[in-house]
């Protein structure tokens, strides 16, 4: 016997199943009215109010609200009931085609809208044009950046190493391997100005090379540690030398694991012989054009934010000792990574991009 009141059954025009198509994956569409569009295309598909609420991630009471609001007044009822108050003055309307204005046109004299010139244009105050990009998260002043790999083998490379990641062989270590190349010991020509009450540290805008380093860092996904080591050169030679580091430092009986880019002092014929000469070396390359997959690139995120980016050398010397204290420090309370994301899920977040980028639904 069925438990609960029945569910009135919601069947849509083709008129009404393309409008809320079109509110639920527009990018101009409110969140909230592409957040009520899919709950009522999910109501059409015969699902409970349960498995609509767990699919949109809503309670189900919010479920409840609106198959019953579009139950009554169709369409209309998704939108909110005016409120007490004086009367709109821009439209649903007028937002709209300020949003589209945004997202795909340009001003003749600039590469970017600003909310002063979209006002001019539109007719619109500049405080209403701002509180809109607000409302919608807009922010045309800002860039950002981002490369695809073309790696033939991306796809068999990124689960090998997602793999490692979240599921590490046993009695076996795995380092993500990498060089910060050509960090500059930097003096600034004149004292620092220190942080006070109302006023940023300040630090003259031109500087003095002292002479430049290279970081060699393998970074223990299991406990967070670095091997770290300095050199002033970036060649083969060093990279072998940095092998040998990580040999010394690793307890004997385990496998290693390395996961790496294909750099070309990597790759060299006097690497290759070198790990022939160790079968339980396993080398795990990541596809070209994805240092993000690579952990120990986190890691020389923070050292550079945390202690070289507004640092002042007075010497190369002085420079490679903060970087080796640094690592002293972060391996007294080491911490790993916590990775999380599956293949599928960086293959499906990749996936999305390119159709965004294509405009296509193939």
């Amino acid at each position: 016997m069925p438990i609960g009141r029945p569910k009135q059954p919601i069947v849509l025009t083709p008129d009404e199943r393309e409008k809320l198509e079109t509110w639920s994956r527009r990018y101009t569409s409110a969140r909230w009215l592409a957040e009520r569009s899919r709950i009522i295309l999910l109501c059409a598909e015969g699902l409970t109010n349960n498995e609509v609420a767990k699919r949109v991630g809503v309670w189900a009471q919010t479920v409840t609200k609106w198959r019953k609001r579009f139950c009554q007044k169709r369409l209309e009822g998704l939108v909110d009931e005016p409120r007490p108050g004086a009367p709109r003055k821009i439209t649903d309307a007028d937002v709209e085609r300020i949003i589209a204005q945004t997202l795909e046109t340009k001003p003749a004299n600039a590469t970017h809208w600003s909310t002063r010139m979209l006002a001019k244009t539109t007719g619109f105050s500049q405080s209403a044009v701002s509180r809109i990009w607000r409302a919608f998260g807009l922010k045309p002043h800002r860039t950002d950046t981002f490369k695809l790999s073309s790696d033939p083998y991306f796809v068999e490379k990124v689960r090998d190493v997602v793999g490692l990641y979240l599921n590490p062989p046993d009695r076996a270590v795995v380092f993500c391997v990498d060089e910060k190349s050509q960090i500059q010991a930097l003096d600034r020509t004149q004292p620092l100005l220190p942080l006070a009450p109302g006023q940023v540290e300040r630090h003259s805008h031109d500087y003095v090379r002292n002479g430049i380093t290279s970081l060699f860092a393998a970074l223990n996904i299991a406990t967070g540690e670095v091997i770290g080591k300095c050199h002033r050169r970036h060649r083969h030679q060093e990279f072998l030398k940095f092998l040998q580091t990580i040999e010394a430092q690793t307890p004997l009986g385990l496998d290693i694991h390395l996961i790496m880019d294909n750099y070309a002092t990597h790759t060299t014929p006097a690497v290759k012989r070198w790990l022939l000469k160790r079968p339980h070396w396993h080398i795990h390359f990541t596809p070209t054009s994805a240092s993000w997959l690579n952990q120990v690139e986190r890691f020389f995120a923070e050292i550079t934010r945390k202690r070289i980016r507004r640092g002042a050398f007075r010497s190369l010397v002085q420079l490679e000792r903060a970087i080796e204290e640094y690592l002293r420090q972060h391996n007294a309370n080491s911490k790993p990574f916590v990775w999380t994301a599956t293949a599928d899920q960086i293959f499906e977040k990749i996936n999305r991009l390119c159709q965004r980028i294509s405009d296509s639904g193939d």
